[in-house]
């Protein structure tokens, strides 16, 4: 809740801010230590520079919007066959971050930070994105923790296991996902309106860590970024003058700054040459941000009755709109010259059911051989559990060699059409995917109001990502009445239905959980947030720009004496 603060509170600390900046979350003085007047000044520069471009690009996500809405449809797009056709290479890729064979992600969590430098992966993506929940604590101490990990003096201290956690000689190389353009960062204000997210969390951790992160990690390249949920190339542009402004700020080499893009949008597929040309200098790669992209899909064709998904768990990447997608993607980037990363194994280790753990890992095996074999270069993981049987396939295909960026060219994938990267996926709709649905994604907004961003339901390290896909599909099956065909007895989705299996579903959490825990979370307010979602007339574009004021508190702020 907003506090009051026209009040004069003398003694009240004041972060050391200069003009035109207000910081409006709590003051701590560890985290005075990062937002200090030089770093916040640095960020009002980019948002000075840059507002104007944001808000163009997001104006013009809209009309795209409006043009799908409308009955449109993406695609190539003709002005720029040219970058397409022609013969442009990326920047060669740094010789720290040849070999990706293996990637770990997670929150800015300290002790999720350090088993994760320390698991065996050669990369570890810290996320102020999808995997956390972005309140104005998990920002700041994520900021001081990632400060710690690059000058390698952070530890943590686990008093229940009384155990202390601290970094290996050898660490994974860090990448940083900041926010997607779209979010705010409502706590600090320049100019009187809200900061953007993602240049307040690229600002500082930038002005922090670069001159560190160059000399122990980067080997003379860095900080090392991942780009999320970019729908053009427009997009990318901006991410490419920032990245320029910052190199200029530092006085370190153009083309020091290297991020790698994940296609995650429906729109991007179309765009992937254009956002690798646009960020040429900088790029190290694409992607394939597969759960996202699924949300996509059903947000970019909400108003298209002929293009329902089936239960999302059919929608995997034996279907054609994925493969073909998977495929264009590792043609593109071997063609230019970067990475082609792969998509992400959410399982988390079973301990309890060897049965079933044997199962989960055979998929995530398959999966990661059938990435390998396609010509990734690399794969994502959720949990230091997968990494082995990750490393295993890649290696096992790979060898010695650092990636396949020479050797698989997949010239056969320049086939691929609109029309293939567009084909409606099959398979049935079921009660039981409107129940999952429904049950995670209340349990993943509860999570996520009470400050958790990753979260571990049912054998799965589910993110935002998981509770979008599973709002906008309730949302469209409401919308359109769809039969569930796979239960074969021709009930269709209703509010009326939706809302019976929301009152079973919450009585299910309420046992799984128990009782005290599901009091004391806030089951019952993401209930009627996540209900209102799916049954509103209008879709909103992302559920967590949706219910972001609900995880804002301002504090007092000192103001001068009248």
């Amino acid at each position: 809740m907003e506090l009051e603060t026209s009040v004069y509170r003398p003694n009240v600390a004041v972060y050391d801010a200069p003009e035109g900046v207000e910081v409006r979350g709590r003051y701590d003085q560890i985290f005075a230590k990062i937002l200090t007047r030089e770093a916040l000044g640095f960020v009002a520069e980019l948002q000075r520079e840059f507002r104007g471009h944001v808000r163009y690009a997001m104006e013009c996500r809209r009309e795209a919007r409006r043009r799908y809405n409308s009955g449109g449809v993406p695609g190539f797009d003709p002005s720029t066959k040219f970058i397409r056709d022609g013969d442009w290479v990326c920047a060669s890729v740094p010789p720290a971050v040849a070999d990706r064979r293996v990637e770990i992600t997670g929150p800015v969590e300290r002790k999720m930070i350090i088993n994760a430098l320390n698991s065996g992966a050669k990369v570890f993506m810290a996320d102020f994105e999808d995997a956390l929940s972005p309140s104005w604590e998990n920002l700041m101490r994520g900021h001081v923790n990632l400060k710690e990990a690059v000058d390698g003096s952070i530890t943590f201290h686990d008093k229940s296991r009384n155990r202390v956690y601290k970094l290996n000689d050898q660490t994974a190389k860090l990448f940083v996902r900041p926010r997607g353009w779209h979010l705010p960062e409502a706590h600090i204000l320049i100019d009187g309106e809200p900061a953007t997210g993602c240049l307040v969390d690229f600002g500082i951790y930038f002005f922090h860590n670069y001159a560190k992160f160059r000399q122990t990690q980067g080997s003379g390249f860095g900080p090392f970024f991942y780009l999320p949920k970019m729908e053009h190339s427009r997009e990318a542009k901006i991410w490419n003058s920032v990245f320029e402004r910052a190199e200029k700020m530092a006085g370190i080499e153009r083309g020091s700054i290297r991020a790698t893009v994940l296609i995650e949008t429906l729109p991007a597929v179309f765009q992937m040459n254009e956002i690798l040309y646009e960020l040429r200098d900088h790029s190290v790669g694409l992607n394939c941000g597969r759960w996202d992209y699924i949300f996509s899909y059903v947000k970019t064709f909400q108003s298209h009755p002929d293009r329902l998904l089936p239960d999302r768990v059919l929608v995997g990447m034996g279907q054609h709109f994925m493969r073909s997608y998977s495929d264009l993607l590792i043609r593109t980037c071997h063609k230019r010259g970067v990475h082609a990363m792969g998509g992400m194994a959410a399982q988390i280790p079973i301990r309890d059911d060897q049965k079933a753990n044997e199962m989960a890992l055979d998929l995530v095996r398959k999966d990661k051989l059938r990435e390998v074999r396609a010509g990734h270069d690399g794969t994502w993981a959720a949990h230091p559990g997968l990494i082995p049987i990750c490393v295993e396939a890649f290696t096992g295909h790979m060898g010695k060699n650092p990636n396949q960026i020479k050797s698989m060219k997949r010239e056969d994938a320049s086939a691929i059409t609109e029309e293939d990267l567009l084909q409606i996926p099959r398979g049935v709709r079921t009660l039981e995917g409107l129940r999952l649905n429904t049950r995670v994604g209340i349990q993943y907004l509860a999570a996520w109001l009470t400050g958790s961003g990753s979260v571990p339901l049912y054998n799965l390290m589910e993110d935002a990502a998981t509770a979008e896909i599973s709002r906008v599909q309730n949302w469209q099956w409401i919308r359109y009445g769809v039969e569930l065909d796979g239960d074969g007895l021709g009930v269709r989705v209703s509010k009326e239905l939706f809302g019976r299996v929301v009152e079973e579903e919450m009585e299910r959490i309420e046992k799984e959980v128990g009782k005290d825990k599901f009091k004391k979370g806030m089951h019952k307010e993401a209930c009627k947030m996540f209900t209102k979602q799916c049954t509103a007339p209008e879709l909103d574009d992302f559920l967590t720009l949706a219910v972001y004021n609900h995880i804002v508190a301002h504090h007092p702020i000192n103001v001068s004496r009248l």
